[in-house]
This record gives C-alpha cells, structure tokens and sequence, in this order.
C-alpha cells in the first residue's frame, strides 16, 4: 500500500517558562516534549488509528499534521512533500487535501451561521466562492444523509449525531484526501457512535479516502481502523494491524488498556493486566522506558535505557525490554 502520510521521528517541544524566568529559577531545560521521537505511516485508502490516554500527544501529533504546532525535529510528508518549514501559502494549499473533524460537535461550529453556511465556508476560506455554494451545501448534506432543510437551521437545533455529522460534511467539503478525526464519536450514545463509524466506513469506501483516528475508545478502533499505534508520554510503544494488536499484544500498556475496555463476549477469556499509579508528569519525565514506574515487569533496566524497536513479522512493532510472551 502506498504511503499517503509519512511521519518520522517526530519532535514537539513546549516551552513552560520564559528564559527570564527560567534562568531566574535555574531552569536548564524550560521545554516538555509533548511528542517525542513519533514515526508513522498512513497508506492510501486505510484507516489508522492512535490511540492513549488523555496528555500522550495525540492531539499535539494531529496540530502538527495540519501545521498548527511547528515541530522542533523530524518530517511530516504528504504524498511525498515535506510539510515542516512550508511557507504559509503552501501550507494553506495543502490544507484543502485534509480534512479535519474536531472533539467537540457543536462547539467547533459558530452559533451564528446556519448549517448552509457553515457548509459553504471552506469554499470561500480557499477561494473558491465561484462555486455555487448553495449546491455545494446541498450535496455535502446528502452525502452524510441529512435532509436539505437542514442548510437552515442553527447549530443550537442540531443533537449531537447531527451535529457531527455536519462536521463530517465540512470535513468532505473539498474532497480531501486524508480525514483528521479527534474523537469521532465522543459524548454520542452508543447507537449514535455506531452510525457516525458506519457513515465514516461508507464514505472511506466510496471516496478512497485515508483516516486518521485519535480517540481513547478501543471500540472505536476496533470497529474502523486497518491499523493502530499506542501511544504513551509522547512515544509510540506499539503499532501494527489492528486484529493483531487485538488478539496479541506486546507491549505491557497496551494490553493494560485493552483489560479496561469492555469485551462484548461474556465468555471470552482474556489476559488481564491491571496499572497502579497515574501517568507521570511532562514536568518529571522518569528516566529510561517512562512507563516503568506503572509497569508490574520493570527492573533496572527499564529505568536506566529506553527500549529499541522490535519488529514483528506481519508490520508489528514494539518498544519494550520485557515484551509479553507470544503464543
């Protein structure tokens, strides 16, 4: 399969202090690495999804896709041209080729347009307000299986199904190639979550377009995506197809996070491995492999080295010095 987006070694930094005031306060690093050392590929046509606890960098990984966190380190390609360091006009240009749906339904959307509108505005962002608009609504609302009436309406008379759909529409406004989709199904029900996952599947189907999925919901990824990466403090410690993270992973956290999830067969036997503790903070980043400290198989050396990749022979890879016994 054909890579669509190549991510390599990527690097993000924030600064937490001021060099004032960190040199006032003996500040010798005033940074967090929010992404530390990210590689990834997403082929033509797949759904790839990323997933990890709330402050892993998930969200930071997608801003800098879309050139709104500038990395310090590494390549972000699309279809083979390097994004970090575009200049704006380039950037811009390349930011009709993806679209983006963002956490929250409604609030991403402004009260103050109709849903026609708010349709029509990626057309007039990128200049191309020739179009007629109103027929671009209109087809977009087909798309996604709302009625025409709704062009409309206001954000505030729309549930949450419809309103991410909406942001389904938006996303597809200008046939993009890759699809950004921060939490999809968040705060739907969970008939509702199946609907939007089962519209997004339909629309992979027929547009041939890729999916980047960042959530915490394993369901969610198990239900749409080809494959997946698990990422923790920044790093990815796992990645692979997804059947196969699923039915064996290798990596302590990883299947931790799939012990919390539900598994919908009451008769099926699964390892379970369950952490104690909380994820440390950016501010104290702990030496060697950062999970250690929750992991119930660390010794010295986890503490003192951060583990290689190990690769598997179906694209499976790992980072881990005590990788769980395979069958």
């Amino acid at each position: 399969m054909k890579p669509l987006l190549e991510i390599s070694d990527l690097h993000v930094r924030f600064r937490t202090h001021s060099p004032l005031s960190a040199m006032m306060n003996g500040i010798q690093d005033p940074f967090v690495d929010a992404v530390n050392g990210v590689s990834l590929h997403i082929g033509e046509g797949e759904t790839y999804g990323l997933v990890g606890e709330s402050g892993s960098g998930k969200t930071t990984l997608a801003r800098s896709i879309l050139g709104l966190v500038q990395p310090q380190q590494g390549s972000i390609r699309y279809a083979g041209t390097e994004l970090i360091g575009m200049p704006a006009a380039q950037m811009k240009r390349f930011r009709s080729n993806v679209g983006a749906m963002f956490q929250d339904p409604v609030g991403s959307l402004s009260p103050r347009m109709t849903i026609g509108s708010l349709l029509a505005e990626p057309f007039k962002i990128h200049g191309l307000s020739d179009r007629d608009l109103g027929h671009e609504a209109t087809r977009l609302l087909d798309m996604v299986g709302l009625n025409r009436d709704f062009s409309s309406r206001y954000p505030h008379q729309l549930s949450g199904g419809q309103a991410r759909r909406v942001g389904v529409a938006r996303a597809l406004a200008l046939n993009p190639k890759l699809i950004i989709a921060d939490e999809p199904t968040a705060g739907l029900d969970v008939s509702v979550q199946g609907e939007i996952l089962n519209l997004l599947g339909k629309l992979q189907a027929e547009l041939g377009i890729s999916i980047l999925v960042i959530t915490h919901n394993l369901n969610v990824v198990r239900h749409i995506t080809d494959r997946m990466g698990i990422m923790y403090f920044g790093r990815v410690l796992e990645q692979g197809p997804t059947s196969a993270i699923f039915h064996q992973p290798s990596h302590p956290y990883t299947l931790a996070l799939l012990s919390a999830n539900p598994e919908p067969d009451p008769d099926a036997e699964i390892d379970r491995l369950e952490l104690h503790g909380e994820v440390p903070s950016l501010f104290n980043r702990p030496g060697g492999c950062e999970f250690h400290p929750r992991c119930p198989f660390s010794d010295d050396t986890c503490k003192s080295a951060f583990p290689d990749i190990t690769e598997l022979d179906n694209a499976h890879s790992f980072r881990c010095h005590h990788p769980l016994q395979r069958a």
